[in-house]
């Protein structure tokens, strides 16, 4: 089997993801999320990670919370709404590290479980990833995981597994945007 490096921005998203392609490939996750806001979030995230990780049998690699590189890729881009030009930038930046650090341990190709979610567009994500496969020189597996219920599918994996499932991204601008959504409808983050 071919050994895939593959990008998770959290356990809930990855479940339905591993599931589909550990049949298929020899699977690390690999972590590596500047966009998550605070250190507490970020340590949450990485913990439910690691614990579904070995409940499945599945490696980790995790290159720690580096928010500055997140905060310096898009500055400018601070009020762009979440789905906005903010979004593609933060992909690429995640894509790009995780396709060298995939070339740099002897991986086959690289992917992410970014396209599970309904809240990003898989069409930009596997456009920037093929991006990236050129640039880089290590190809890319181009996914849309959310197709047949993938979604839905993560969502019983995580109950299942008893996992931690945030309310937004991880970065700064999409929590106070969901936290102003929330206090609009009556409720609090």
């Amino acid at each position: 089997m071919k050994k895939l490096l593959l990008h998770s921005c959290c356990a809930p998203c990855s479940t339905q993801v591993i599931d589909l392609l550990k049949k298929e490939y020899n699977l690390t996750v690999y972590y590596y999320n500047p966009n998550i806001d605070t250190e507490e979030e970020y340590s949450h995230r990485l913990a439910e990670q690691k614990r579904f990780c070995k409940e499945v049998g599945i490696d980790v690699i995790e290159d720690g919370h580096l928010p500055s590189e997140f905060l310096c890729k898009v500055k400018g881009l601070e009020e762009e709404p979440e789905g906005g030009a903010r979004c593609p930038v933060c992909f690429a930046l995640r894509l790009t590290k995780t396709a060298q650090k995939a070339k740099e341990l002897g991986f086959d190709c690289f992917g992410t479980t970014l396209t599970v979610s309904p809240h990003k567009n898989a069409q930009i994500i596997n456009a920037i990833g093929k991006k990236i496969e050129q640039t880089e020189q290590i190809a890319f597996l181009e996914g849309n995981y959310k197709k047949q219920d993938g979604y839905k599918k993560s969502i019983e994996f995580s109950k299942q597994y008893n996992l931690y499932r945030q309310n937004y991204c991880g970065c700064t601008f999409a929590k106070q945007q969901t936290k102003e959504k929330q206090e609009n409808n009556g409720a609090n983050l």
